[in-house]
C-alpha cells in the first residue's frame, strides 16, 4: 500500500484526475513540482535551526556540525517562489513569455501580495543564512509560513482564518520534522560513534512524537473542513484531492511505523545508533510525503456538499 501511495507523486496529477470528471488546470504538474521544491526548501533551514539548538543542549557534544545547506535551500525556494509568483501575475495561467507577466498587477491582489512576500522572504532568508548571524533567518522563514497559510485559504472560503491557523501549525510541524530529521542524521554522520549522537537522536525523537500528534490533529481537522464526515469516504476515491489525500495518509502510516521502529531501537537496542537505519528510510518516505503535499495544493479543492 505504501508503494502504491508513492506512485501518486511520481506519476503526477493525471492518475488522480482520471475518471473524476474534474478538469486538469493548465500547468498543474509544474505547479505541483514548484510547490514541492518550495516546501522542501522551507524544511531544510527550519530543521537546521531546530536541531542546531538541540545539539547545543547535549552534554559532551562534539563542537563540529555539518555544513549548512540553508543558503542553497533558500535560494532554491526563491526560484520556486518567483516562478509561482509569475503564474499568479498572469491570472493563474502558465506564462508563455516574459511579456505575459504583469509584475505590477501582483500588488493589486491578495494572492499577488502573498506571492511577493514569499519571494522576498526566501531572498532575505538566503542572505541571512550566508551572513555572520544565520539564526536571523528564522524571521523571514516565519513570514513565509504565515504567507503560505494565508494563501492556502482565500477569503471566499468557509472560515478562512481557522483554516489558515490549522495550516500554519501543520506546515510548521512538518518543516521541523522533515528538516530536523535530515540534519539530525547528517549530524550523527559527522559525530560518528560519539555517545552524544544517541542523546541527540533521543531528544529529537521526543519532540518528533509531539510533532506527529500535532500533524495528525491538524491534518484530520483540515480534511474534515473540506470533506465533511458523511462524504469523506466517497470523496477519497471519487475526487482527485481525495485520492491524493488518501495516498498521503498511506505514506504517513508508513512514516509513523518507521518512526516507531527507530524509537524502539533507540530505547532497547544494544547499539542505540542502529536507530539511524529506519530513520534514513523515514527520510525517503517523508520526501514522498512532501511531493504529495505539493501535488495536493495544485489540485481542485473538493466541493463541500
Amino acid at each position: 500500500m505504501v508503494a502504491l501511495g508513492a506512485l501518486i507523486p511520481l506519476l503526477g496529477p493525471s492518475p488522480a484526475l482520471h475518471g473524476t470528471g474534474e478538469a486538469d488546470a493548465p500547468g498543474t504538474g509544474g505547479i505541483a513540482l514548484l510547490r514541492t521544491v518550495l516546501f522542501a526548501a522551507l524544511s531544510i533551514p527550519v530543521g537546521e535551526l531546530f536541531v542546531r539548538r538541540l545539539a547545543r543542549s547535549v552534554p559532551g557534544a562534539p563542537g563540529t556540525l555539518p555544513r549548512s545547506w540553508s543558503t542553497v535551500a533558500n535560494s532554491a525556494g526563491f526560484v520556486a517562489a518567483l516562478a509561482l509568483a509569475s503564474v499568479v501575475a498572469t491570472g493563474n495561467l502558465v506564462p508563455g513569455s516574459p511579456a505575459d507577466v504583469d509584475v505590477g498587477g501582483l500588488y493589486d491582489s491578495r494572492d499577488g501580495k502573498l506571492a511577493l512576500l514569499e519571494v522576498n522572504g526566501f531572498l532575505a532568508a538566503a542572505l541571512c543564512a550566508a551572513s555572520a548571524r544565520p539564526a536571523t533567518q528564522v524571521w523571514p522563514l516565519a513570514a513565509i509560513v504565515v504567507a503560505e497559510a494565508l494563501r492556502a485559504h482565500p477569503t471566499t472560503e468557509y472560515s478562512p482564518m481557522i483554516g489558515s491557523g490549522l495550516t500554519l501549525v501543520h506546515l510548521t510541524c512538518a518543516s521541523l520534522w522533515v528538516g530536523g530529521l535530515v540534519y539530525a542524521l547528517r549530524t550523527l554522520k559527522v559525530w560518528q560513534r560519539a555517545e552524544a549522537g544517541a542523546a541527540l537522536l533521543g531528544r529529537y525523537a521526543r519532540v518528533a512524537a509531539a510533532l506527529l500528534a500535532a500533524l495528525t490533529a491538524t491534518g484530520v481537522c483540515s480534511s474534515l473542513r473540506r470533506m465533511p464526515p458523511e462524504t469523506i469516504l466517497a470523496q477519497l476515491t471519487e475526487t482527485a484531492y481525495g485520492r491524493v489525500l488518501l495516498a498521503k495518509v498511506i505514506l504517513m502510516v508508513g512514516v509513523a511505523a518507521l518512526a516507531l521502529w527507530a524509537r524502539i531501537r533507540l530505547a532497547r537496542a544494544a547499539d542505540p545508533l542502529s536507530a539511524s537505519s529506519p530513520a534514513r528510510a523515514e527520510v525517503y518516505l517523508l520526501a514522498l510525503v512532501v511531493a504529495v503535499s505539493g501535488l495536493l495544493t495544485a489540485l481542485p479543492v473538493p466541493i463541500r456538499w
